[in-house]
């Protein structure tokens, strides 16, 4: 097999975070592929398809990839963000484990800078000790396991990220998070909201758990729930490198 694959991440919005690796395989692609708002940052070039395509088609998306560069293409499949943090690494890899056939295939994986590292950096260091990173949406996982996983998280005292807080089709999710932390000690910690991190109409906000209002968080947004020794530098909070 001559073509290739490459599973992008372009980075949080601002073009200045694409890095020179996911420039160099854009450059070179036959073809690419991704969610439609994701493909109409891709510079349109002689030669090169755009095979734009709706959120919830990954598999979908997946297969035509690997038949493409089964083909001879060099294909990109295009994520926001990481490829590899709740986007479209994991997807290509679920199709190609069924099809032997396409296992030769030329495949890479060039990361970006994911949201949340966009929204920590904004805020200071909310992520300068342990973390982790939960995603709210229950397209694929049932609402019981990403309370659970809340619940251990706020219980060890992990910063956490939260992806796909609030969506039109699942307005309750978010606030139910929320007093699902409260109600694990973490009403007093500090929660930055990030929306639409790193573009144009990026807006930065910091305050406790208990006075955040689900309104004020949407699809755009990236939410980090700090530890409870984050602290206040000025205008900027950091999570101690030393916790109890």
């Amino acid at each position: 097999m001559k073509g290739s694959l490459c599973i992008a991440g372009l980075g949080p919005g601002n073009e200045d975070l694409v890095t020179p690796e996911v420039r160099s395989a854009l450059a070179s692609a036959t073809d690419v592929l991704g969610y439609t708002p994701y493909c109409a940052r891709v510079e349109r070039r002689p030669g090169l398809e755009i095979h734009a395509s709706d959120n919830r088609e990954e598999l979908q998306r997946a297969r035509a990839a690997l038949e493409l560069a089964a083909s001879g293409r060099h294909a990109v499949v295009v994520s926001s963000g990481d490829p590899g943090v709740f986007a479209m690494a994991a997807a290509v890899f679920e199709a190609l484990e069924g099809n032997v056939a396409w296992h030769q295939i030329d495949i890479r994986v060039l990361p970006g800078v994911t949201a949340m590292l966009a929204a920590a950096a904004r805020a200071g260091a909310p992520l300068g000790h342990d973390f982790c990173a939960i995603n709210l949406s229950d397209n694929l996982k049932p609402w019981s396991v990403i309370e659970k996983r809340l619940r251990l998280a706020a219980e060890a005292d992990f910063a956490i990220a939260l992806y796909n807080p609030r969506s039109a089709s699942r307005p309750e999710g978010f606030g139910n998070a929320m007093a699902i932390l409260a109600a694990s000690g973490a009403g007093n910690r500090l929660v930055v909201l990030a929306r639409a991190v790193s573009s144009p109409n990026e807006k930065i906000s910091v305050m406790p758990l208990r006075d955040v209002d689900p309104a004020m968080v949407d699809m755009r947004t990236l939410v980090i729930v700090c530890n409870s020794a984050t602290r206040r530098a000025g205008r900027w909070i950091y999570a101690p490198r030393c916790a109890s």
